[in-house]
């Protein structure tokens, strides 16, 4: 679905907060709650100049923190897109991130994403993530199997379970407790 299961919000804007990255790639954005949640706790006061009294948001051009985001399904994007994301890349993320230069964004996120895939595609798609990253990798996926089938976006089809073995052997060494879903770091 376009959004997180909300119990994880926390845990991954902590780990966001604690990275402070200046660039972000956000995979999957859905309705853009988590670049909105980074941008709003990375950016803080450069959101708004308050003078005399009066409020406005400061140009994109000063903000500190350059958002971009993949999302395969264009019926998901709303205004919170426009507002948080420096650039939007609409389409299937296995064919956008090959064409995306190497080591570019300190943090690449990837957000209920990966069980979307079946596994060896999500390999590959690991892979591409850790490529186009120069800092860190920041993944979560479900705990159990969801099934999950929507017609009108076969793209959210549930297709595999992740164990913390299998983040393990894709280089993910760090785990953020969670009851429901594996939150997994790759350092890069």
């Amino acid at each position: 679905m376009p959004f997180s299961q909300s119990g994880q919000l926390s845990a991954i804007v902590r780990e966001i907060e604690r990275l402070t990255p200046s660039s972000i790639l956000d995979v999957g954005t859905g309705m853009g709650q988590y670049g909105f949640l980074a941008r709003n706790n990375l950016e803080n006061i450069n959101l708004f100049i308050i003078e005399e009294g009066k409020g406005r948001q400061s140009p994109k051009s000063q903000w500190r923190v350059r958002i971009d985001g993949i999302e395969g399904f264009a019926d998901y994007l709303t205004p919170v897109h426009e507002y948080v994301y420096n650039q939007m890349m609409i389409g299937n993320a296995l064919d956008i991130l090959p064409g995306l230069a190497a080591r570019q964004y300190e943090l690449v996120m990837a957000i209920d994403i990966l069980e979307h895939f079946d596994m060896p595609t999500g390999e590959r798609f690991l892979a591409e993530l850790k490529r186009v990253a120069s800092g860190h990798v920041l993944v979560s996926t479900p705990k159990s199997f969801i099934h999950q089938e929507v017609e009108a976006n076969p793209l959210e089809n549930h297709r595999s379970l992740w164990t913390a073995d299998d983040l393990a052997r894709n280089g993910f060494t760090h785990l953020i407790p969670d009851a429901e879903s594996w939150i997994a770091v790759c350092n890069i």
